[in-house]
């Protein structure tokens, strides 16, 4: 399975791998009618988004009989982590921290999700800088953006 390579997925087409990953692999008939009943996709919608994923190399695909089965070429946690890693890359630095917190209060946590998160923010605060460096501009920002992070 390719653990490397950054694929860019569409939102439609993370609704398609989503369905492949929770099933481990699917045939095109049950991916069409999950996502028939999930989102009310025709087949035709269905089938693009599959051979682009093909095309992209996230998806393997067999013939089995009369109908074909796809394979996810690409794990769940490295593409989530690719993509998140891709948005933030594109934020101010400054900016981050509030961005992540307003993330935490907006999704649904388990406990086990939060003790998990406050390990790795205790082993972060370890070696964390005072201040992290606006990366907007290359000679780093006025007190703009600064300003507007205390707000």
């Amino acid at each position: 399975m390719n653990t490397t390579d950054e694929i860019e997925i569409s939102q439609s087409e993370w609704e398609t791998m989503r369905v492949i990953w929770t099933l481990n692999g699917a045939s095109s008939k049950q991916i069409i009618a999950i996502l028939a009943e999930k989102l009310g996709w025709k087949a035709s919608t269905t089938k693009t988004y599959l051979g682009r994923l093909v095309k992209k190399g996230a998806l393997s695909t067999t013939k089995n009989g009369r109908e074909y089965v796809y394979q996810p070429l690409i794990e769940e946690q490295v593409a989530m982590n690719n993509a998140t890693s891709g948005l933030f890359d594109h934020l101010c630095q400054h900016k981050v921290g509030p961005t992540l917190a307003t993330l935490i209060n907006n999704v649904e946590l388990s406990q086990s999700d939060i003790k998990e998160l406050i390990n790795e923010l205790n082993q972060k605060a370890k070696t964390a800088p005072e201040m992290v460096k606006c990366n907007c501009l290359p000679d780093g920002c006025d007190e703009n953006c600064e300003m507007e992070e205390m707000k």
